[in-house]
């Protein structure tokens, strides 16, 4: 439950999100955040006007919902006595801001007692209709509606079935997410699917998206893992040079291991294959393929790197 902000903000409604990610994530972490806005951050706070479900990106850690600002934690003080709740209970969160001085536990837990005590409504601390944030962020005090990630993706590492060279979910969603920002009227493909594990996230997002793979003997596994979790999804087995319909967006986690090798001239017939069915081509790959790319007629328009410990995959965007 959150309050309209609707009856209390007549400017432009902001959204602010704060993310976490480990140092060798930030380029990913950027190219989705450019991918939902258009613009990333020097740090782990980006404020825009665009709302997301924080619960999508494996990196987001919050979202303020502002309804009040000032320049001053009194004007807080005093815009906060105006909130009408409708009987709602509530509680009040203090949010740190990474990029100042932190606060100590004494004086978050005052800020958030005096701002409890300054709404008309009944504060409930353990089960609360509405959850508030109070945040000190690019100059001046916010209040507004909080709402924090759920991490879905976690949940998804414990499927029935898996590869050692699978991308792990965290990196999974967030592809899915940059190959897809707005699910709305998008059509998707996933037409190397490997063992599904972008489609189930994709999927869990409610992203118009179908599999295939050339694969026979994996396919089984795929459609385990999607109804492991309750979801819903097409897979085919299918040569993606026989991919007929037309899509959005594809999505092609290229094959690396040993018993997957493929040569540069399969990696060209597989991405001119993708320009005739697909507008973008998102792929996530091990070795440089670029030429490639803008042979089978595509533009790289952005790019992110996934790491971990020694191994680097490269995440293309293409239109």
């Amino acid at each position: 439950m959150i309050v309209d902000l609707d009856n209390y903000n007549d400017n432009q409604i902001a959204y602010i999100y704060t993310y976490t990610c480990r140092k060798d994530e930030r380029s990913l972490r950027d190219l989705e955040m450019r991918s939902f806005f258009g613009k990333d951050s020097k740090n782990n706070i980006l404020e825009c006007s665009l709302k997301i479900d924080p619960s999508r990106s494996p990196f987001m850690k919050e979202r303020i919902d502002v309804i009040y600002e000032g320049n001053r934690l009194k004007d807080i003080f005093e815009k906060v006595e105006g909130l009408e709740l409708s009987g709602a209970t509530f509680k009040v969160v203090f949010v740190q801001n990474d990029t100042i001085s932190k606060v100590g536990f004494e004086e978050r837990r005052t800020i958030e007692r005096e701002i409890g005590l300054a709404i008309n409504g009944e504060a409930d601390l353990l089960k609360p209709d509405l959850m508030f944030a109070i945040m000190n962020v690019n100059g001046r005090w916010v209040f507004g509606n909080y709402l924090e990630t759920e991490p879905i993706w976690l949940r998804h590492q414990r499927k029935p079935n898996d590869y050692s060279v699978a991308l792990n979910t965290r990196v999974a969603r967030s592809v899915a997410n940059i190959a897809v920002p707005d699910p709305i009227g998008i059509q998707a493909i996933d037409p190397c699917c490997g063992i599904g594990t972008v489609l189930v996230e994709a999927l869990s997002m409610g992203i118009d998206i179908v599999g295939s793979d050339i694969n026979p003997l994996i396919l089984p596994g795929v459609r385990e893992n999607i109804a492991h979790f309750g979801l819903e999804g097409e897979v085919a087995l299918r040569d993606i040079r026989n991919v007929t319909d037309n899509y959005d967006v594809a999505i092609i986690d290229l094959p690396y291991n040993l018993c997957s090798v493929i040569t540069p001239q399969d990696q060209l017939e597989m991405f001119q294959s993708a320009r005739r069915f697909a507008e973008k081509l998102v792929v996530i790959t091990v070795e440089p393929i670029d030429s490639i790319l803008v042979h089978a007629g595509f533009e790289i328009v952005d790019r992110g790197i996934a790491k971990k410990a020694r191994f680097t995959r490269e995440v293309i965007v293409c239109e």
